[in-house]
């Protein structure tokens, strides 16, 4: 039953990637269609946080890109507040689901058919497990999806991989949801620009965002320190672990 689950989510996934699906989770998408998702926002507002997170939770689960997208989308729709906690329950559920079916599928599994340093890595990583993801988290380093792939072929326990990932997105999640929710004077500049390209008979007509305005100095700093701060356990267990061996 997993590896089936597991094949749909895979086959999911391969089918809005080939067929450019995945291209419709942008900026562009939310100003072509702006009047409309505004007022369905405004006139069914519990209906649209519940489609937005639905959606959030599809993208996460199907290793989808277009997750800052979402989240800066879900704070210009819904405001910080609202926005980020929409954002947090997808990103948090969606990820929780991948994980579930990766690591009862095939976990174990492939980690001992990759060899003992697979192996000895995997020990490592279990033994701060929690510190580990909570960095990953803070600092994406690394996709969001090879994350939650790579929890689940270490056999990192569910409790341990849910908490530490719920506490690790709050940081950027906010971030980016706060500068979503500046976005409307930017939007309408930009939807009216996108009409009057369109109109002049220009093709195509482009939409253009930077979201690496969001990673203001400010916050790169902080999560920094906040990262160094989540290593530190585990230097300070390999450090006793080195003595503890010395003293032998």
């Amino acid at each position: 039953m997993t590896f089936a689950l597991l094949a749909l989510i895979v086959c999911a996934g391969v089918l809005v990637m080939a067929t450019g699906l995945y291209r419709e989770v942008s900026l562009e998408t939310l100003v072509r269609h702006r009047a409309a998702i505004n007022a369905f926002v405004a006139g069914h507002p519990l209906a649209a946080l519940a489609g937005f997170v639905a959606l959030y939770i599809a993208v996460a689960a199907l290793s989808i890109p277009g997750g800052a997208v979402m989240t800066v989308s879900g704070g210009l729709l819904f405001g910080p507040l609202i926005g980020t906690l929409g954002t947090f329950i997808g990103a948090t559920t969606g990820a929780s689901i991948i994980f579930l079916v990766a690591r009862s599928a095939f976990g174990g599994w492939l980690v001992k058919k990759a060899g003992p340093f697979a192996e000895k890595l995997a020990d490592g990583f279990r033994q701060g497990a929690f510190n580990y993801l909570l960095f990953l988290r803070l600092v994406p380093l690394f996709p969001f999806w090879l994350v939650n792939i790579a929890a689940a072929l270490f056999g990192v326990r569910f409790a341990v991989f849910v908490t530490a990932t719920a506490i690790g997105i709050i940081p950027l999640t906010f971030a980016f949801t706060l500068f979503g929710a500046g976005l409307d004077s930017s939007i309408a500049a930009q939807a009216a620009a996108y009409e009057a390209c369109r109109a002049a008979g220009h093709d195509p007509c482009a939409v253009s965002f930077d979201l690496r305005r969001a990673l203001t100095p400010e916050l790169i700093a902080a999560l920094a320190v906040i990262s160094v701060v989540a290593l530190v356990p585990i230097g300070i267990r390999r450090w006793r672990t080195a003595r503890e061996r010395d003293a032998v």
